[in-house]
């Protein structure tokens, strides 16, 4: 691995053909490139922001016309990011945004940052990624740059990213080298919705590409807004690093979820177990257990990897493992709910159950792979009357799997006394859970939430 600085990778190339690398280089270095983005969601369009901050222009392409049009208006369809970020790029000079694929000859360079979701049996979706490539093909042109940002398996950038472009371009009647005419990288994209602490900007890059003219354009585009730039030898390694990062986390969230269902049973406070743990100054790192894993990484990426693994012969148990047991959390809160209105003498059909926080973590309106969703579609499978409170999801989104026509309930007094069981699925800031507490009959709370509460009419059960 290279740190960064560009010089330390050598191109692989020499005279004349490295005449293409060169002109790219020096429109990057000079801020000339016009910059592609394809998929303008949560990692594409703070991306642009901080390109086009760093004095690129830069053209965004996404299929959903409402975007494109309330990039044009300045309206911020993503509200973690705040207004003043899509008013800045409507305002500017260097910034559009088109659904019209047949302008990516434009571009310089590319980046594409589609989702990359799983099947119905945990098998990797490229299909975004190979309609990508397929449309940066057909207009690809010497001297451009392609960086890969979508999550996957190792390979996925030269084995199927790459054929799929070589193919289109081909169907295209362009006869192009990768390395020579243009350039292929793959760098993971890091972003978490919300977090205050890091951003676009100051989160480390890692680029790997194809050959070490590729990585060294990519990371010298990357540079230009971003602060620190790693490369490493190849696409696969900065690929299998991500894989690495989420896998990580999902394997000790499990822990903490399979340690909250043992400690419940001998009345053991997991949550005050994990806080005693992590006085250890070395050794040791906090994970806290939840009703599930949410949002687009740590629920689908690892099965990118134990699929591209049983494609090589190999076994990832303890990954498969870790899956099963998270998959399992929305199952246990249900089961906990029904123990908890059974002390009650109530049955969860025809039982009111208010459901708190919709998004996947606190204080966005991010809902992919919620597993709020889950748990109200297990709740209405048996019969219980749902309503949903989340300050920041006003209305039920349209979701792959679940589809209900709902919209938040206020938190009033007369809701939550009408309740006969309440569920903390999601801890914003901004819920006031001292009226919680205060007002509710029966609190399943899924978050500890409710700990430093101290005015608490409520039952509270944990889960």
């Amino acid at each position: 691995m290279t740190q960064s600085d560009p010089s330390t990778t050598a191109p692989s190339r020499s005279g004349e053909e490295l005449k293409t690398y060169h002109e790219l280089l020096e429109r990057i270095e000079s801020r000339q490139a016009l910059v592609g983005i394809i998929g303008l969601g949560y990692v594409g369009l703070p991306l642009a922001d901080v390109l086009h901050g760093a004095g690129l222009p830069v053209l965004g392409f996404d299929v959903d016309e409402q975007k494109i049009e309330m990039l044009a208006t300045g309206e911020n369809y993503l509200k973690h990011l705040g207004a003043d970020l899509t008013e800045r790029l409507a305002k500017s000079d260097r910034f559009s945004a088109t659904n019209d694929f047949s302008r990516l000859g434009e571009a310089d360079a590319i980046l594409v940052c589609v989702p990359t979701p799983v099947g119905t049996h945990q098998e990797p979706d490229l299909q975004y990624v190979r309609t990508s490539a397929r449309a940066i093909g057909q207009t690809l042109r010497p001297g451009q740059l392609i960086v890969l940002e979508s999550t996957t398996y190792p390979g996925t950038t030269r084995d199927e990213f790459l054929p799929e472009m070589l193919q289109a371009a081909k169907d295209a009647g362009h006869s192009l080298e990768c390395g020579r005419d243009f350039f292929i990288a793959f760098s993971p994209e890091r972003e978490d919705p919300g977090r205050q602490s890091h951003t676009t900007a100051t989160i480390p890059k890692l680029v790997g590409g194809l050959d070490p003219e590729s990585t060294i354009l990519a990371a010298e585009l990357y540079r230009s807004g971003v602060t620190d730039v790693i490369e490493v030898s190849s696409a696969e390694v900065a690929e299998a690093a991500k894989i690495l990062e989420n896998v990580f986390r999902a394997v000790n969230i499990a822990l903490v979820n399979e340690l909250k269902v043992i400690l419940n049973a001998m009345n053991i406070d997991v949550w005050e177990v994990v806080q005693a743990a992590s006085t250890k100054p070395f050794g040791f790192m906090p994970f806290y257990p939840g009703p599930g894993l949410g949002g687009h990484c740590i629920p689908i990426d690892p099965f990118y990897l134990t699929w591209k693994a049983r494609e090589c012969g190999q076994v990832t148990r303890f990954i498969e493992l870790a899956g099963e047991i998270n998959r399992r959390m929305p199952e246990y809160v249900i089961e906990r709910i029904a123990e908890a209105l059974n002390e009650d003498a109530k049955p969860v059909k025809g039982s009111e159950v208010l459901v708190v926080g919709l998004a996947y973590k606190p204080n966005v309106d991010d809902t992919r792979e919620t597993p709020a969703a889950e748990i109200i579609q297990l709740l209405a499978e048996r019969g219980a009357m749902v309503r949903y409170h989340d300050p920041h999801v006003p209305t039920f989104p349209k979701m792959r799997n679940y589809k209900f026509s709902m919209e938040s309930t206020e938190l009033t007094d007369e809701v939550l006394q009408s309740a006969d069981c309440v569920v903390i699925v999601t801890d914003h800031d901004s819920i006031d859970y001292a009226h919680i507490a205060k007002q509710s009959q029966l609190v399943i709370d899924t978050r500890n939430a409710l700990a430093t509460q101290t005015d608490v009419n409520a039952r509270i059960v944990k889960a």
